[in-house]
């Protein structure tokens, strides 16, 4: 039997999943949700049988879902979520999972309760660098990591809005310091200084800050510093680079270098992670083994609670210790 789905917002990311999904044996895309039916109906069109809906009730009671795509701004996370909760249906959901603490806590909770099968979106530790980052990384001391994410602001209003978005390194940085959790361990730490420089002024109702630098001390020892910007005109560094007794590694969403005394190593990632991502997901909802699912919503929360720490400590000017 084919494995029913449906997605909740028809955006951006969540086309580049469906178009993932279409080449997977025995998975149907039955039925889209959008507060605009408009375009709802349009992603519909494209997928024999399916069907629009504006009304996400309608859509989850008269659908017989297997399994839904979560695909919303920041700002809307919360409702979706405890909805299919309720109805006991798996989901994957697009980071970040919203704009404070509060509201991913209490699904987080709810998620336990019914150890229901999720999957957040990170989809940098699909990638081939991570997993040989990891075996690397085994036979090595870490001593610190330097993270980045250098570019330029999305042009979408909600994007530009500390409500809406959460920020720069809630919405997008947030890759990265889930990499540095997934390599590296956990945080115990975190100092921010953030400042809005230059996008306040060129683009009208712009309060997220456009520059960025967070301290983290990790429970290893370890210390790392991520920064961003969104206020390039050009894209720049995006990745995350390991410091050990041993050498370097510089992980890019194109591949890995290893950098040792005998001389540089590289490799390169051939498969795409957001494939493999929702290859994890559906072997999921399909056999009920979630052992391919390298982040789900409990371990994600801690990646948010990290971005929500930084938040609040540029806001304060102190730093914020993790439990």
């Amino acid at each position: 039997m084919p494995i029913k789905l449906g997605f909740i917002g028809t955006g951006g990311i969540a086309n580049h999943h469906q178009k993932n999904l279409v080449q997977m044996k025995d998975v149907s895309l039955s039925a889209f949700y959008d507060l605009d039916i408009t375009r709802a109906s349009k992603a519909a069109s494209e997928h024999n049988g399916a069907k629009a809906f504006s009304n996400l009730d309608e859509m989850l009671d008269n659908s017989d879902l297997d399994g839904v795509y979560i695909c919303i701004p920041p700002l809307a996370h919360g409702e979706a979520e405890l909805k299919l909760v309720e109805r006991g249906i798996p989901f994957l959901v697009e980071k970040p999972l919203g704009i404070n603490r509060e509201v991913p806590v209490a699904i987080g909770g709810k998620i336990k309760e019914k150890k229901l099968i999720t999957s957040v979106g990170y989809h940098w530790r699909y990638d081939e660098s991570a997993s040989l980052a990891k075996q690397v990384l085994q036979n090595s001391k870490m001593g610190m990591a330097l993270g980045y994410w250098m570019g330029g602001m999305p042009m979408v209003p909600w994007w530009r809005v500390q409500a809406g978005s959460g920020g720069q390194f809630v919405e997008m940085t947030t890759h990265i310091v889930d990499l540095l959790r997934f390599l590296c361990g956990e945080v115990r730490e975190v100092y921010a200084a953030y400042a809005l420089q230059v996008m306040g002024e060129k683009v009208e109702g712009t309060d997220v800050p456009d520059v960025g630098t967070v301290t983290l001390k990790l429970a290893n020892g370890m210390v790392a510093t991520i920064s961003n910007a969104c206020m390039l005109p050009i894209g720049h560094h995006v990745g995350l680079d390991i410091y050990t007794d041993k050498g370097v590694l510089e992980l890019r969403s194109d591949g890995l270098n290893v950098i040792a005394s005998e001389g540089i190593t590289k490799h390169a990632n051939a498969a795409n992670p957001f494939f493999v991502e929702d290859e994890a997901f559906i072997h999921a909802v399909r056999t009920g083994d979630k052992s391919r699912i390298l982040s789900d919503y409990e371990d994600s929360l801690r990646t948010h609670d990290i971005t929500m720490a930084a938040n609040e400590s540029a806001v304060s000017g102190k730093p914020v210790i993790l439990s």
